[in-house]
Parts: C-alpha cells; sequence; structure tokens
C-alpha cells in the first residue's frame, strides 16, 4: 500500500513482472516511510542511496526508525521541505502484494459493515419455532394426559403398598418417596431438558456427537443418581429419628440400600427411555420440551415407586442376614469412579459433573421435608386416604413446570442471548400479570398449562374413584378443597418458574441444569402440604368418609 501527502494522482510507476517501483518526485528526492504499529508514519532510512536501490535489488530496505522528520533531517543535513512521502509497505517483486492488499481492503469493508458478525463467528442457531395456543395446547394435552395416569397408577400402587409389612415396620420408607420420586425432576426432566434443548439447537444432528451426548448424560445421571439415593436415606434416617428418639442401625441400612438400587435402576431405565423420546420427536418434527418431561414423569413415578416397594421387601425378608444389605450398598457405590470418568470425557457433562450437584441436593432435601409430612400424615388412620392422591397433585404440579421451565430454557438459548447477560436492560422480577397475560410465547404457554390444570385433575379423579382407589369418597366439598389447592399449587410453581428461569440464566447459570430440580422439589413439597391442609380441614368441618375403598 503507497501512501502520499499531497497529489494522491501520481502514484509511482509499478512493473507488475518484477515488482520494481519507480519513483517520480517532484521538487526533491522522495522520502519512503513505513508504518508503525501505532499507525505513525516513520521514515525509513536507505541502507544505500536511492539511486542504488535499484530494482535488481529486489526493493529491499534496511529500516530504521526515527523518532521525527526534524531528527532525520539533522542527521542528512536536508533541510528543504519534502512535499511528498512515500510509504511503502511490502516491496515484494511480484504482483502477490497487490492481491493480498486487495483481499485485506475488502474484509476491511466487510468487518465495518457489521461488527456483530466479526465478533460471533458461530453459526447463527436456528429460530425458534412458530407455536399457536392450539398447537402448545394440542402436543401437551396427550403427553399430559398419559403422565397423568402414570402419577394415577403410581397413586394406586402406593395405596396398596401402605399396608406392606415394610411400610409399616419401617414407617421411615414414606419419607423415601417424595425424594425418590422426586429424581424425576432432579434427574430425568434434567436430561430431558438438556437433550431437548441440544438436539433444538443442533448439538445432537451428527451420529458422532448423538452418542458422545447419550453416553456422557446417562454416565452422569448413574453417578447423581447414586449419591442422591445414598444422600436421600441419610434423610429419611435422620427425620425418623428426631421425632422418636431412638436409632436402629439395621433399618438404617436397609434403607440405604433400598434408596441406592431404586435411584440407580429406576434412572437408568428412565434414561434410555428419555433418549428414545427425544430423538423420535425429533424426527417426526415435534418439540421435544412438549413431550419429553411429560412422559419421564409418566413413567417416573409409577417405576420408581414399583422398584421401591419390591426392593425394600425384598431387602427387609434378608434383614436378619447382616450382609445382605450392606453388599448392596457397596456394590453399587464402587460403580461410581466408572461413570465419573465416561462423564468426564464430555464436555457438556464434565461441567454438570462439577457444578450440577448444588440443585440436585438440595431438592432433595426439600422433598424429603414431604415426605415427612407425608409420613405423618399417612399414618394416622383418619387421613390415609391422602397417599393415593399424593403422587398426583405432585406430579401434575411438576410435569406442567418442569415443560414451562425447559420451554423458557429453549428459548433463550435458540434467541443466542449470552448467558449471564439476557436483556440489555436488567429484568426485574415479573409480576403474575406478565406472567400469565404477556404477549410473549411463553406468556402463552403458561396459560395453556394453567387451563389443563382443572380438567386434568377432575379426569384423574374420576379415573381413582372408578378404579375404587383410596379411602376417601370424593364428595363436593373434598373436589373443592382438592381444586383449590392443585390450582394455587401450579399458579405459584410457574410463577417461580419465570422468575428462575432468567434469574439463573442472567447469573450464568444453565437453566437445564439447575432450574427444574428446585422447582419439581418445591411442587413435591406443596403439593404434599396443601393436599394434607385439605384432608385436615375437609375433617375440621365435618366432610368425614374415612372408609370408602377398603
Amino acid at each position: 500500500m503507497v501512501l502520499w501527502s499531497n497529489e494522491q494522482d501520481k502514484l509511482p510507476d509499478i512493473d507488475m513482472s518484477t515488482g520494481a517501483i519507480e519513483m517520480k518526485k517532484e521538487g526533491g528526492p522522495l522520502t519512503p516511510a513505513f508504518l508503525d504499529s501505532n499507525c505513525s508514519v516513520q521514515p525509513v532510512i536507505l541502507s544505500k542511496g536511492p539511486e542504488e536501490a535499484t530494482p535488481e535489488a529486489g526493493g529491499e530496505y534496511e529500516l530504521k526508525e526515527v523518532t521525527s522528520f526534524t531528527d532525520r533531517a539533522s542527521e542528512t543535513g536536508e533541510d528543504e521541505d519534502r512535499s511528498e512521502i512515500v510509504a511503502v509497505m511490502d516491496c515484494v517483486p511480484n504482483a502477490k502484494g497487490q492481491r493480498e492488499e486487495d483481499a485485506l481492503l475488502e474484509n476491511a469493508s466487510q468487518s465495518n459493515e457489521s461488527d456483530d458478525t466479526s465478533n460471533d463467528q458461530s453459526p447463527e442457531p436456528p429460530a425458534p419455532l412458530k407455536e399457536t395456543s392450539f398447537s402448545i395446547g394440542l402436543q401437551v394435552v396427550f403427553p399430559f394426559l398419559l403422565a397423568g395416569f402414570g402419577t394415577v397408577a403410581a397413586g394406586m400402587v402406593l395405596d396398596i403398598v401402605q399396608h406392606w409389612t415394610v411400610f409399616t415396620e419401617v414407617t421411615e420408607v414414606f419419607i423415601l418417596v417424595p425424594a425418590l420420586l422426586g429424581l424425576k425432576g432432579n434427574l430425568e426432566m434434567t436430561l430431558a431438558s438438556r437433550l431437548s434443548t441440544a438436539a433444538n439447537i443442533g448439538q445432537m444432528d451428527t451420529t458422532k456427537d448423538m452418542w458422545k451426548m447419550i453416553m456422557g448424560n446417562l454416565a452422569l445421571i448413574q453417578v447423581q443418581a447414586t449419591v442422591v439415593g445414598f444422600l436421600a436415606s441419610i434423610a429419611a434416617v435422620i427425620f425418623g429419628w428426631i421425632p422418636e428418639g431412638h436409632f436402629r442401625l439395621g433399618h438404617a441400612v436397609l434403607l440405604c440400600a433400598s434408596s441406592v438400587a431404586t435411584a440407580f435402576i429406576a434412572s437408568l431405565l428412565l434414561g434410555l427411555i428419555m433418549i428414545g423420546v427425544i430423538i423420535a420427536s425429533r424426527k417426526v418434527g415435534i418439540n421435544p420440551d412438549n413431550v419429553a418431561t411429560p412422559i419421564a414423569a409418566s413413567l417416573g413415578d409409577l417405576i420408581t415407586l414399583s422398584l421401591l416397594a419390591g426392593i425394600s421387601t425384598g431387602l427387609y425378608k434378608e434383614l436378619g442376614n447382616n450382609y445382605a444389605n450392606p453388599l448392596v450398598c457397596a456394590v453399587f457405590v464402587a460403580m461410581c469412579p466408572l461413570w465419573v470418568l465416561i462423564a468426564r470425557k464430555i464436555p457438556s457433562t464434565r461441567e454438570v459433573l462439577y457444578s450440577g450437584w448444588e440443585p440436585v441436593i438440595i431438592a432433595m432435601a426439600i422433598s424429603s421435608v414431604g415426605g415427612l409430612i407425608l409420613d405423618k400424615t399417612v399414618t394416622n388412620p383418619n387421613f390415609a386416604g391422602m397417599a393415593v392422591f399424593t403422587p398426583v397433585i405432585n406430579g401434575v404440579g411438576g410435569n406442567l413446570v418442569a415443560v414451562q421451565a425447559s420451554r423458557i430454557s429453549t428459548y433463550l438459548h435458540m434467541n443466542g442471548l449470552p448467558l449471564g447477560d439476557p436483556n440489555p436492560v436488567p429484568r426485574k422480577c415479573p409480576t403474575p400479570c406478565v406472567t400469565f397475560f404477556g404477549s410473549t410465547v411463553n406468556s402463552r404457554s403458561a396459560r395453556v398449562l394453567f387451563l389443563l390444570v382443572a380438567p386434568g385433575h377432575l379426569v384423574f379423579l374420576y379415573t381413582i374413584n372408578s378404579l375404587r382407589g383410596g379411602h376417601t369418597t370424593l364428595t363436593p366439598i373434598f373436589i373443592s378443597f382438592y381444586l383449590s389447592a392443585a390450582l394455587l399449587q401450579v399458579i405459584i410453581l410457574l410463577y417461580l418458574a419465570d422468575w428462575m428461569v432468567h434469574w439463573m440464566w442472567g447469573r450464568g447459570m444453565d437453566p437445564d441444569n439447575f432450574s427444574i430440580p428446585y422447582l419439581t422439589a418445591l411442587g413435591d413439597l406443596l403439593g404434599t402440604g396443601f393436599l394434607a391442609l385439605c384432608f385436615h380441614m375437609r375433617w375440621f368441618i365435618g366432610d368425614r368418609d374415612s372408609n370408602a375403598g377398603n
């Protein structure tokens, strides 16, 4: 590139075959110069005289930095003014430099046109799916009903097994129920949300990426399931020991073995099912966020509760054997290092392996408090009918809020908003009106999900009544209290989801890994607490019928 201080039309004659430069001067010799790193013009001191710098010499100069032209004049004794200054940046005896210069100028012009594209070289994320309220409802309603019937089946199972010997002799098993059923929110729903987001943003398009994501996530949830199952058993032992005041080592080992084995096997089965559902959803053009989490919930409660009842009963029969229960615990705990090694090989799961424990453990503790409420309520003969409804109200609330949290998280990922800065202006805490009556797609989905609560619960209550499940007659008073509790639970959860997902995103935490465990655990606590309150109020006003279904 050649710069002239004055007459721009008088460029040097360049022989393109040799790259030689013929300098024309007026009123005095021209002083070649170069641009330094600060874009200042510095003169070039020739190692030979200008007349000796011939094209045969290849146009090579020795560059020496001079602080100013005054110093240069004092060194050479030249006092005359120079009307023209030439800056020579690359005197290579061929035409390659000219072509490179043209390419650089073109790139510079393109970078000036758009600074955003120059700063972000990653491919643009796919545009969010255009969804109406009808399309959202159509995609959600069938998985929602399927999940609801799964929770009804789980409630029927709990209503039956609550009279088994292991549940009557070791009542702390009831404390394990919400904590282990909550694994669907802590692990399976988080897995479904994480894989749904990865599928929507194109991280599972190739077979290699898909298998890496699958193996890493399966190993991750096995580690989390083992640890959470072990901690849940410790929480059950503590919550059972504090009111009674005495500790039984055999019961503690039984709880530990039952919890760890149930969590491990249930997570493995549900993880495989979730992977199949998400891959199939993408192939048929359905948004995985709308179907993956409800299906995880529908099968999760039934599978987990059945496994817990069967495993705990089998281990209770071996309670006299001093080696069976400790051996079961040792086997599952010993496999943890293997799953850790597999999960560490995948970048996306490595981060969760190191930083994703806080929400899982806190959610387990919250669910255990709900389990304590269930234990103290179900063991009261006046509230025996609560067992069949607990998985239903907890499951429906957890399913709906998990769908909403997964949708909001996918929305933030697909719109390319930077993690840690969702909006140019910090987002204030949303009001309920903004959450439910806004014009955004997330408000639209919140309205659709809320409208599913009452019809869904009426269908599930009718199903339970038709199957003669539970110990409670469905009187109008009970139905009114039950629906009020369910609606209040879902309103609180959907509002918390809108606030929590954006809050976590603004602080650099991926909502797929952090929000759903908290929300489903709060759903378990709110659902169990509100349901217990319903039974107490029903008993208080005299609407008593505890013999139905016996």
